[in-house]
């Protein structure tokens, strides 16, 4: 795997580490659900595109929006004036709504600056909050910020860091 910011993401690699991700969900006999901002629905595009896909896709929430955020995953007014909407807080609150909301056992979330504007000497284009959230666990939350090579690069780079998160959970 390449590192954040490293080489390009081919569709393949995300199509395999969907896969991978589905079948640890398989294994674990959970069901998957994203809760999605920056990404628009890219990861459970990604899963739902394995044949099968079914049995361990639960649902995918997309959440553009701070009113989708608060009124679909529940993420609260206060967290988002405090903290915005790419925060660790934020991404925390999504991937929880999103297990919450769901009938899933495991739950990826990303809020981020895609660009191309929408950066800020504080929040970057490139800069990405992932939530992981599962049945009985604290809900985990990371950061990356990624190179700056485009808004397709950077969901690209988002999509593959979250199911990387949730096959390296299921691991565990």
């Amino acid at each position: 795997m390449s590192e954040a910011g490293v080489g390009e993401v081919k569709a393949s690699e995300i199509g395999e580490l969907a896969d991978q991700f589905l079948k640890a969900c398989l294994k674990h006999k959970i069901l998957a659900a994203t809760a999605e901002s920056c990404t628009g629905g890219l990861i459970i595009a990604a899963m739902t595109d394995i044949p099968g896909s079914s049995s361990m896709v639960d649902r995918g929430f997309i959440t553009y929006s701070n009113d989708a955020k608060m009124e679909l995953l529940g993420v609260s007014p206060v967290t988002l004036d405090a903290h915005g909407a790419v925060s660790a807080e934020t991404a925390q609150e999504m991937a929880a709504g999103a297990l919450a909301r769901s009938h899933a056992g495991i739950a990826l979330a990303v809020t981020g600056i895609a660009g191309p504007d929408g950066g800020s000497p504080d929040k970057p284009v490139g800069l990405v909050w992932f939530g992981l959230a599962m049945t009985g666990q604290r809900v985990v939350t990371e950061k990356r910020v990624f190179e700056n090579r485009g808004r397709d690069y950077i969901r690209r780079q988002t999509v593959r860091h979250a199911l990387e998160m949730g096959l390296k959970a299921l691991a565990g």
